[in-house]
């Protein structure tokens, strides 16, 4: 009488007591295999990146996931698959964000300053934009916000403007991410409350004297007095 001994296995059987061969990702259960790598993402993958880790065609998995999203709503789950900045990511469901924010937080939150948020609205709005034109549209000096918006991912360098080199800035992925935009098509009808370009240069003029060629020397002895403000947010 012979006995057989149980052990921890890597596949199934075949008829003649042999492993058979592990399975290939290709002959996973594709929506299975979407919520196993939407699990581990950490920024929205897009539908292309998806199609070719999962060795499928683009259009199944495009399909794949939106009747998994539809799925989750109709179930009530506690998150759900959104497609945001260009790919997809599960989210928690805004009724439930207290429930996570008390965990994950434990009652402590860090979020942007008035002042921050306002120069966020700014860029977004006026993109690609110098600091200096942030500045003349918020009428204080800016450079301590941009730089905590650029430390945290928000605004990125982009190019330099051709008439003067200053910097450009314009906002990221990661903006639309944490804003649940698909795009900036999708800001809220703002920007015509925002002064025009020709306004805003105006602005930053105020204040400079002029300089006129057929003017007295300054050197005569004639002074001129021209008081300068700074305004400066941390």
């Amino acid at each position: 009488m012979s006995e057989e001994t149980a052990g921890p296995t890597t596949g199934t059987t075949t008829g003649t007591g042999a492993p058979a061969e592990p399975r290939t990702v290709a002959d996973l259960d594709l929506k299975p295999a979407l919520e196993a790598v939407l699990m581990v993402v950490d920024e929205p993958v897009t539908e292309e990146h998806l199609a070719k880790v999962l060795q499928r065609p683009g259009h199944r998995v495009a399909d794949a996931l939106r009747e998994l999203a539809d799925e989750y709503t109709a179930q009530g789950r506690g998150f759900e698959l959104r497609f945001v900045a260009g790919g997809w990511r599960f989210y928690t469901r805004p009724e439930y964000a207290a429930a996570v924010e008390g965990f994950v937080l434990d009652g402590q939150q860090t979020r942007l300053t008035q002042a921050a948020l306002e120069t966020l609205a700014v860029v977004a709005y006026r993109q690609p934009v110098s600091r200096s034109r942030v500045s003349a549209v918020r009428g204080v000096n800016c450079d301590g916000v941009m730089r905590t918006l650029l430390q945290r991912g928000l605004v990125e360098e982009a190019g330099t403007e051709p008439e003067t080199g200053a910097i450009l800035y314009t906002t990221t992925n990661h903006f639309l991410e944490r804003m649940g935009l698909r795009g900036l098509d999708e800001l809220p009808e703002l920007a015509p409350f925002l002064p025009e370009a020709e306004a805003i240069e105006a602005e930053t003029q105020e204040g400079v004297p002029s300089f006129d060629p057929d003017g007295p020397d300054p050197d005569d002895g004639a002074t001129t007095n021209v008081p300068i403000t700074t305004t400066t947010e941390l």
